[in-house]
C-alpha cells in the first residue's frame, strides 16, 4: 500500500498502516457501507461528552472524559437494512465492534435505539482532551461498570440481523 505520493505507508505498533489515516469499516446489512476516520467522525456528527468511570481488570478503576458522536447516529446515516417504523425489526439487529488488537464487543441495536435502551454509546474522537487520530476511534459504553466493551483502535463495525439457528 502506498501514500498519495507513492511512498510506502508506515506501519504502527498495531501493524496497521499510516496512523494519521487510520480508519474503520462500517459494514454489514447497510444500504451505504462506509469507511470512516476519526477526523470524519469529528466533522460529520455532533460531538457528545461522557465522563466515565469503569473497572479495568488489569489496571483497576479508570476515570476518563470522552468526546465523539453517538454510535446510533453514525450507523443510522449508513442506512441499516431494517424498517425504522417497525420496532421488532430494529430489535433483531446487532453491532459487532472490532479493535486493532482483535478484541471485539457486541451490542444490540435495541440498547442504543432511542425507543428502547437509549444508551449514549460513543465512537470517541477524543479521550481526556487528546485527539484520537493517531490511535483510531474508541467504543465507549458509558453505562457499563466494567471496561470490557471499551474497544480501542476500532478497525470494523459490523451491523446485521441476528439469525437464529434452525433446530430439528
Amino acid at each position: 500500500m502506498e501514500t498519495p505520493r507513492g511512498q510506502p505507508m508506515p506501519v504502527d505498533r498495531l501493524g496497521t498502516r499510516d496512523t494519521a489515516l487510520r480508519a474503520f469499516a462500517l459494514v454489514g446489512e447497510l444500504h451505504r457501507p462506509v469507511t470512516l476516520t476519526v477526523t470524519d467522525l469529528r466533522g460529520r456528527w455532533e460531538q457528545h461528552r461522557a465522563e466515565v468511570t469503569f473497572d479495568c481488570a488489569k489496571e483497576g478503576p479508570q476515570h476518563h472524559t470522552f468526546e465523539g458522536p453517538l454510535l446510533r447516529e453514525v450507523v443510522s446515516d449508513a442506512g441499516p437494512a431494517f424498517d425504522v417504523r417497525r420496532r421488532k425489526d430494529r430489535s433483531r439487529f446487532l453491532l459487532s465492534v472490532t479493535g486493532g488488537d482483535g478484541h471485539h464487543a457486541v451490542l444490540s441495536w435495541a440498547e442504543i435505539d432511542a425507543d428502547f435502551g437509549d444508551a449514549p454509546v460513543l465512537l470517541a474522537t477524543r479521550m481526556d482532551g487528546r485527539p484520537l487520530e493517531p490511535d483510531g476511534s474508541q467504543l465507549v459504553v458509558p453505562r457499563d461498570r466494567c471496561g470490557a466493551r471499551y474497544v480501542s483502535s476500532i478497525t470494523r463495525v459490523w451491523v446485521g440481523a441476528a439469525h437464529l439457528p434452525v433446530y430439528a
